[in-house]
């Protein structure tokens, strides 16, 4: 697990920079109790480990 601060941005870039697939968004929205994928203000987030085998792109929150 890696630790980022961003300013701002969307899961989508942080998804496809740290794990190299932009549909695992998800991952990181639900390791850090985020629904909207888009990012305002700074923020720091928890970065799951890459899993090439993980995907999707749709999350529902329980």
């Amino acid at each position: 697990m890696r630790t980022v601060t961003v300013a701002g941005g969307n899961l989508y870039q942080i998804a496809l920079q740290y794990l190299g697939d932009a549909t695992q968004w998800n991952r990181i929205a639900q390791e850090n109790g985020l629904i909207d994928p888009v990012l305002t203000g700074i923020v720091t987030l928890q970065i799951p480990s890459v899993d090439p085998n993980a995907g999707g792109g749709i999350f529902v929150p329980a």
